[in-house]
């Protein structure tokens, strides 16, 4: 109520620009931005096939999650997000994603959120994720997410609507119980769909108002297209990644070196078998990042 929240501290020092744009952008839907981008997915499959041979089965989601947790470690700033008009970084990094219990039109969704503090390495993570799904494939299984859920809507449809205003007023002066919190998949640094696992591109997704996401990245199929680099048009295997960020937790110039950071995980994998050493970066005023 009065800037303290259990998932979040109150941002200091923040510029006359950014006080003030949460209170003229009052919601995510008001402050949405949206970036596509074409990675190309050589360097992906030749680490995919290198660690294959050692008997490591890395997937392309284990990349991509790798590199968002590294990318909040490194660029902070995107791990805020905006309250009731109030500017918080949040304490801990998370990233929350939806998985289907079966590879059919009715088969039950699922949400996980999963907690990391930013130095894990992909093998870690990757084993995280793993058994995070094995866990909640099963049919039968819930998590604290489903459990929620299920309590929200055994009551009837107008007490739903109470139940869910309720939370959402607690959230927003900031009262919301903590177990709520680690519960809900959209109280997270970064929602992650993968859309190519349905076989089609990917997609601008929301940023909910429930909750406190800034970020949506979408990733879609692997496709055939033409990159411009190095001053050269080639024909290349890539993926569509594309971000939904909420603008006011951080200026462009910011915004733009983080996707260079990501994209350079991405094309060297490598570079997230290692654990970093070193405070987390304080401000976003730094050199621009050579990819």
């Amino acid at each position: 109520m009065f800037g303290f929240r259990s998932d979040g501290k109150k941002t200091k020092n923040l510029s006359p620009f950014f006080k003030i744009l949460p209170h003229i952008m009052k919601t995510r839907c008001d402050s949405q931005v949206y970036y596509t981008e074409d990675i190309p997915i050589a360097n992906m499959d030749r680490y995919i096939n290198e660690k294959a041979e050692r008997g490591i089965k890395i997937s392309y989601m284990h990349i991509v999650f790798s590199a968002l947790v590294r990318l909040a470690y490194e660029r902070p700033v995107l791990n805020r997000f905006i309250m009731n008009g109030i500017t918080y970084d949040r304490t801990g990094i998370h990233v929350s994603l939806v998985i289907k219990k079966g590879l059919n039109d009715d088969s039950e969704e699922t949400s996980l959120k999963l907690k990391f503090t930013g130095n894990e390495n992909i093998f870690e993570i990757k084993k995280t994720i793993e058994e995070a799904v094995n866990e909640n494939r099963d049919k039968e299984a819930s998590n604290n997410t489903d459990v929620l859920a299920k309590v929200l809507t055994i009551v009837p449809n107008f007490l739903i609507k109470f139940l869910v205003g309720t939370i959402k007023f607690l959230d927003h002066f900031g009262i919301l119980p903590k177990f709520i919190i680690n519960a809900s998949p959209f109280h997270t640094t970064v929602f992650l769909t993968n859309v190519g696992s349905l076989g089609i591109d990917s997609i601008y997704h929301h940023i909910y108002d429930f909750g406190t996401t800034s970020i949506f990245l979408a990733m879609g199929k692997k496709k055939k297209t033409y990159i411009y680099e190095e001053d050269a048009i080639k024909e290349e295997k890539a993926i569509s990644f594309s971000f939904v960020c909420d603008e006011r937790i951080c200026d462009g110039y910011y915004f733009a070196n983080s996707i260079k950071l990501f994209r350079r995980y991405l094309k060297k994998p490598e570079l997230l078998e290692q654990q970093i050493k070193g405070e987390m970066e304080k401000s976003p005023e730094e050199e621009e990042i050579i990819v």
